[in-house]
């Protein structure tokens, strides 16, 4: 074996290289870890399995707009929060065909735990969206906002893995349309409360 040892990053990106030439469900870890020159138990020092791998990917996801959005910008709330998700988007944009399958596995009947998982990696993500654009509501009006980003995020999600539309331009319609109409509500329901 190697003395250099393939980081996360390495591994994440053959795994993906793998899957590419077949799929998410049929390469084989044994297959990464020749393709590394590496054997599993240094895989398993990162991965646990293909589903570590998958969240990675996210993560990475996560980490790339957190990186571009972390800063002050001179966006309003509602685009800086439509340019974090679009952001996320992107970085997983070159894995669209990948994405799909991994969503589909994890969706797949029987695989409850992925699927709780699945949940609060939604969960993490959304919030992360909300730190990043400054959304800042309290109590009752927090959890609202939350539910209503959730809600917005995983239409438009879905959407992404479809749309071959130039820059994804129509996912960043939707996802716009649907900020602003969550901002609208919010603003009536705002009025009737006082």
């Amino acid at each position: 074996m190697n003395n250099q040892q393939p980081d996360p990053q390495a591994i994440l990106d053959k795994a993906i290289e793998l899957a590419g030439v077949s799929s998410w469900e049929n390469f084989s870890l044994l297959e990464l870890a020749s393709g590394l020159h590496c054997d599993l138990s240094h895989i398993k020092h990162y991965f646990r399995s293909k589903d570590d791998m998958a969240e990675a990917l996210f993560n990475r996801a996560d980490k790339v707009m957190l990186a571009t959005h972390s800063r002050a910008s001179f966006l309003s709330v509602d685009e800086a929060l439509v340019s974090a998700i679009m952001c996320w988007f992107e970085c997983l944009s070159p894995h669209k065909p990948l994405v799909r399958e991994i969503l589909a596995y994890k969706l797949e009947p029987g695989h409850f735990h992925l699927q709780a998982h699945g949940l609060t990696r939604i969960s993490r993500t959304v919030q992360w969206f909300l730190h990043v654009s400054g959304r800042s509501y309290s109590g009752i009006n927090r959890i609202l906002d939350e539910i209503a980003v959730t809600q917005a995020y995983l239409i438009s999600f879905s959407f992404f893995l479809f749309d071959n539309s130039d820059k994804h331009q129509a996912t960043r319609n939707l996802l716009t349309r649907l900020i602003k109409k969550i901002t609208r509500t919010e603003a009536f329901i705002a009025r009737l409360s006082r």
